[in-house]
């Protein structure tokens, strides 16, 4: 205690016995020699981190002292708050008061300290999501008025719970649809916004608006009617808004059953035709699949392929979707073209796609004699071998195929009948489709 008394003792000394300070004591309010000595107790006793005996003389610091004077009394006057709070947490009537002090303190220091504004809203935006339990509109309330005031620098963290806290007063009936849905595509913007400074923050900033996204799907906010209503007149009025459609095709891929519809494909057409893209290109093939137009759909998804703005990966994934499409709409040279392609692209897609590849030529029909006829089983084995090999989790479904398929190899008579033996080269060509295999005969 000697030594707290001694520091203010000092201060005192010089700040009051010399007019070269008086400029300096001004500062200190109406009565500086009180504020002073309070100020020199609590920032003492918090140096030597004994909270208890720093807090009743910062109480009297911040009674005394203009809060422009130091903005340490705000910082760690906080702390100090936060720790009765937390001391208090089974008395709500006085931590009512003690937050009410707390977020205080950060309005205080944004508006005496405009450098640190944005750390003290944001601040204040955190306590609120931590110390208010039973009130949510006191505490989107508080968000939104952060958001107002920092725009964006406002943190992911804060953007994040202002629309939980939405999602909250939704679900109590005290916001409607429209409004969360202006929230969300707002906060989402704003995410989108913010330029993260490090790996780690980029990191926080995704899983942020992966949770933002998480939470609109599990709170089914909105029906795909509602949807459809909110967006439809918006539309009309401007089909040629960039920035509306995006969002559009955004709202209705979230919501359940809702992309196969006018204003969906209206939507993504607009996105291809006014900034053309892989994604808008692959939105457009699966909605003109749905709607059975092969060509069409087969036309767009041909272009996600081509475009630039697709990686390998993306690619190889794509390619395998035409072959799987083209197989299912009877395009086998296609789909055995585009198959053919996945393995170099993606090794996680080989086994895949010579499964795929073997159960085209297992179910091609081919001209000729007894051989020709028989002999695309022995290409369809070859891949549906490869297919295990690549892959084994595949294995089951490749042994239940080469099972199927190997019982129509030709007989050794027929073989022997056509001048070929077990072990041969073979080179089948069938159906636009070309491959070189090994004679394999039964008996």
């Amino acid at each position: 205690m000697k030594k707290v008394f001694l520091a203010a003792f000092s201060l005192m000394t010089v700040l009051s016995g010399a007019n070269l300070f008086a400029q300096d004591m001004s500062k200190y309010g109406e009565n500086a020699e009180e504020c002073v000595k309070y100020l020199s107790y609590y920032t003492e006793y918090y140096k030597q981190k004994n909270y208890d005996d720093a807090t009743p003389n910062w109480r009297q610091a911040y009674k005394v002292c203009p809060p422009t004077c130091s903005q340490n009394l705000l910082i760690q006057g906080s702390d100090l708050v936060s720790r009765l709070i937390a001391k208090n947490a089974k008395n709500p009537v006085v931590v009512e008061g003690l937050l009410d002090t707390l977020l205080t303190l950060q309005d205080q220091r944004a508006k005496y300290f405009p450098k640190y504004a944005a750390t003290a809203l944001n601040n204040k935006a955190t306590y609120a999501a931590k110390y208010i339990k039973s009130d949510p509109k006191r505490v989107y309330d508080i968000y939104e008025s952060v958001i107002a005031a920092l725009g964006d620098k406002t943190k992911a963290s804060v953007v994040f719970n202002d629309f939980k806290s939405a999602v909250d007063l939704y679900g109590l009936g005290e916001l409607g649809t429209e409004d969360v849905l202006n929230l969300y595509q707002r906060n989402l913007g704003m995410l989108n916004a913010i330029n993260p400074s490090s790996e780690l923050e980029k990191k926080q900033i995704d899983d942020f608006r992966t949770n933002i996204e998480n939470l609109f799907i599990s709170s089914k906010v909105a029906t795909c009617d509602d949807l459809l209503k909110l967006f439809g007149p918006r539309y009309e009025a401007n089909p040629n808004d960039l920035q509306l459609a995006t969002n559009i095709v955004k709202m209705l891929s979230l919501a359940e059953d809702c992309n196969d519809n006018d204003l969906f494909l209206n939507a993504v057409t607009t996105m291809h035709t006014i900034e053309p893209s892989a994604d808008a290109a692959y939105y457009l093939y699966k909605l003109q699949s749905a709607r059975g137009n092969v060509a069409t759909a087969i036309k767009y998804l041909e272009e996600a392929i081509d475009r630039e703005d697709s990686d390998t990966k993306a690619d190889a994934g794509y390619l395998y979707e035409l072959a799987v499409y083209s197989f299912k709409n009877g395009r086998s040279a296609a789909a055995y073209e585009a198959a053919s392609k996945v393995p170099a692209m993606d090794e996680t897609l080989a086994g895949k796609a010579y499964l795929l590849i073997g159960t085209i030529w297992g179910s091609t029909s081919c001209g000729g004699d007894e051989i020709a006829r028989r002999a695309p089983y022995w290409v369809a084995c070859d891949y549906l071998n490869k297919a295990k090999a690549a892959d084994p989790s595949l294995a089951e479904d490749a042994n239940r195929y080469i099972g199927q398929y190997s019982r129509y190899f030709p007989p050794a008579a027929d073989a022997f009948m056509y001048n070929i033996t077990n072990g041969e080269s073979y080179t089948v060509v069938c159906g636009g489709m070309r491959a070189t295999t090994t004679v394999r005969t039964v008996k």
